[in-house]
């Protein structure tokens, strides 16, 4: 990994401590409100109703605040969500404590924080080209992306050690790490931006979406990272595999869901060390199709070891798509419509991965889990082939740091 870049560049350090305790806390908190809900009402289906309540502010803000990232001060964007996200986990411990919080208590939870997390993400994701040099950027997303690979392997294991402490000391903690990165948040120095005086409309609202027309390169990467996560959903079959085939146990289980993480963290610091040089197009390429060539390995396979190497391989090759991905959004994208086209992106990105896991349950249940993966994998292969012809500009693409804004 390539420290040198906290010291080269200016509130780098701040940016990627802000991004490390954000995602910590919601890995940290994805747990302990599942474990406390499930607690209070011992029903399955209320753990999807809360993973819904989260998701679904998403879907209709994702354009409004999109748009608010692109009128307004980001930081302060930014600052607000993280110092409500504080203060409502702050509420929910004292809440806790007084033995006065309900299951409604944390579906709003649920719904407060999906919609704080819609409004955070596209300023957040708009930070990292405001303060980095566009040869640097690629490297600094790996690193950033590597943070987030280490919050998002900690973050449940915390979540769980927490927990047994009691729900009040996991609330209490996440809003602990959401105040530091408030803190981190305020001491970021960005350029300061004109505040645009055009007026809303709904051309301006949805002005991501027909950039993305304009930019074929981008419209590809985003849509075929879109139907790889969507096709390839092996994830959503993990407790099956572990207990029915696999035959692996929980000890198993826990083995493959850490396998794509630790993957994924692994490339990210291999990259953050050695940044993709040339032909980074047709290297997103080749991730897509090594990602399903694992799925459909991992699908056949009846042995732990196979499975978990399979699962690390899809992980690694997942942020090298995702590297690309991201910076051709912030490469390419001029700054005044950052904020709408991260927001398109993260809307695509996130409801992917939701979609992706239903997608293979509900073919799990028809033709059965080792088909469904398998074929989830056959898929993905033939999505990869299929934008060759379709985006030839993104195939072709060399250099990231030589992308810019048309």
């Amino acid at each position: 990994m390539s420290l040198s870049l906290f010291k080269t560049i200016p509130g780098f350090r701040s940016l990627a401590f802000s991004r490390l305790c954000s995602q910590l806390a919601s890995s940290t908190l994805a747990v302990a409100i599942g474990w406390h809900l499930y607690d209070m009402t011992h029903s399955v289906a209320a753990l999807g109703y809360i993973g819904l309540a989260q998701f679904l502010p998403m879907v209709p803000l994702t354009f409004i605040s999109g748009h608010v990232a692109d009128r307004f001060n980001r930081q302060r964007v930014v600052q607000i969500c993280q110092a409500l996200e504080a203060l409502t986990l702050l509420a929910m411990t004292i809440a806790t404590l007084c033995h006065a919080l309900h299951p409604a208590g944390i579906y709003a939870l649920g719904v407060m924080l999906g919609t704080l997390r819609s409004f955070e993400m596209p300023c957040q994701q708009a930070f990292l080209p405001s303060l980095t040099p566009a040869a640097l950027l690629p490297q600094a997303q790996s690193l950033v992306t590597s943070l987030f690979m280490v919050a998002s392997i900690a973050g449940p294991s915390l979540g769980g050690l927490l927990y047994g402490l009691g729900p009040a000391v996991s609330y209490g903690i996440t809003s602990a790490l959401f105040l530091a990165a408030f803190i981190s948040t305020s001491n970021i120095r960005l350029m300061t931006r004109a505040a645009s005086k055009d007026p809303v409309t709904l051309s301006s609202v949805f002005a991501g979406l027909a950039f993305l027309s304009t930019r074929r390169d981008l419209l590809g990467a985003i849509s075929m990272d879109l139907f790889a996560v969507l096709l390839g959903g092996a994830t959503a079959m993990l407790p099956v595999y572990a207990e029915s085939i696999l035959h692996a146990g929980p000890m198993g289980l826990g083995l493959l869901r850490a396998a794509p993480a630790i993957g994924a963290l692994g490339m990210s610091l291999w990259l953050a060390r050695y940044p993709l040089g040339r032909r980074s197009g047709m290297s997103m390429y080749l991730s897509v199709f090594v990602f399903g060539v694992a799925t459909i390995i991992f699908g056949g396979s009846h042995t732990i070891w196979v499975s978990i190497l399979a699962l690390i391989t899809l992980g690694a090759a997942d942020v090298i798509s995702m590297v690309v991905r991201s910076s051709l959004v912030q490469l390419a994208t001029p700054d005044a419509m950052r904020g709408r086209v991260s927001a398109v992106n993260t809307l695509f990105i996130g409801s992917s991965n939701q979609l992706g896991e239903f997608e293979s349950g509900m073919i799990g249940a028809a033709i059965g889990p080792e088909a469904a993966v398998i074929t989830g994998g056959i898929g993905t292969i033939l999505v990869a082939a299929a934008w060759i012809p379709l985006f030839p500009r993104l195939w072709s693409l060399d250099r990231l740091e030589e992308i810019k804004p048309e």
